[in-house]
């Protein structure tokens, strides 16, 4: 079993965006309502059984092929922990417009109110800005009370929630892991990378001036006064949101960073490669994203060119890879299976 090289997978969405991808791709731009490329998708949109998932090159769709040679594709440890379950999800994700703010609920939650294993903790690499002021917003400064946040967001007060987010800066190489539960935006002309848990969940907070009908798709189906139960409510300070964005060393590898903090790893991990040699990528499902440069991923006796704008799903039985030349990578895995289960990180 080889690397594959994975095309895009550009999915429609209600705010605007999908420039930057196909910038980053070397495809030309169409839709302007495209702006997230699921990449190695086993995951569906909310509501559509076929919409999200990945089709490899030989026509054949992933969730199918990992379902007929799991050990393969996830190895065996990935399999006794999570069966023939991917695990997570990545995105291409491009910013044409600022995001409306939003959350995701947790694996308790989802397992309460929607019959899902999986919530949706996220995590954002920052691969390209170009707003003269680029920025994410995340958490809250304050507690806010839930009669305060429900009259917000009824209401669509959206300059009292702005009001009471973080707005912190966003520079290309910045690594965030988002909480489930945890109210965010990602500001206009923000291309990121984005981990996540594999589903389709979000609550909106916001939706004034967007192309969607928020009192009627913005709860995931349970009315906002069980909805709005899934928000992180408590005010961050700047300790909570110093460890979100911890970055790792990885021991014994130089040139190979660990982009989020452990808290991270029941959910999804991610390495930052830069080589102007050799990087080893031990034996183990990942998706390879090429930021910047260009190089070599070889296994075996065999190998592929590498260059910007590429994705290429790495199974397990590949092996032990090695990712040589003048080339940036973000390497994104599924959760450890030797990680203990959780509902949601602790940080506080």
């Amino acid at each position: 079993m080889e690397p594959i090289v994975l095309e895009a997978n550009q999915i429609p969405r209600f705010y605007r965006g999908g420039e930057a991808i196909a910038r980053f791709r070397g495809t030309p731009h169409g839709d302007e309502f495209a702006p997230e490329d699921w990449v190695g998708s086993g995951t569906t949109v909310l509501g559509s059984e076929t919409l999200g998932l990945t089709t490899l090159p030989n026509g054949r769709r992933l969730r199918e092929a990992v379902a007929a040679d799991p050990e393969g594709f996830l190895g065996p440890d990935h399999v006794e922990r999570f069966g023939d379950e991917l695990g997570f999800l990545v995105k291409l994700l491009d910013a044409g417009q600022r995001l409306p703010v939003h959350c995701h609920p947790d694996r308790e939650f989802a397992r309460r109110h929607l019959d899902c294993p999986y919530g949706k903790t996220e995590a954002w690499v920052v691969v390209e800005v170009r707003s003269p002021d680029p920025f994410v917003q995340l958490g809250f400064r304050r507690n806010v009370d839930l009669p305060t946040l429900t009259d917000w967001v009824t209401g669509q007060h959206v300059e009292a929630i702005a009001a009471a987010m973080h707005r912190l800066p966003a520079a290309v190489g910045d690594s965030i892991l988002v909480p489930a539960g945890v109210p965010h935006a990602v500001g206009e002309g923000v291309f990121i990378v984005e981990l996540q848990e594999p589903t389709d969940l979000s609550v909106l907070m916001e939706w004034k001036g967007f192309d969607i009908d928020g009192e009627r798709d913005g709860h995931m189906g349970l009315g906002f006064a069980a909805a709005l139960e899934c928000v992180d409510r408590s005010g961050w300070g700047p300790k909570g949101l110093a460890r979100l964005r911890a970055a790792r060393e990885a021991a014994g590898r130089p040139g190979v960073e660990l982009l989020f903090p452990e808290e991270a790893d029941p959910f999804f991990r991610a390495e930052r490669i830069r080589t102007d040699g050799g990087a080893p990528l031990p034996a183990g499902l990942s998706i390879l994203v090429a930021i910047e440069g260009s190089g070599r991923l070889e296994w075996g006796r065999r190998g592929m060119e590498v260059h910007r704008g590429q994705t290429i799903l790495i199974p397990f039985a590949a092996g032990d890879c090695v990712l040589r030349g003048s080339v940036e990578a973000v390497r994104c895995m599924p959760p450890d299976p030797a990680a203990a289960d959780a509902s949601a990180p602790r940080f506080r």
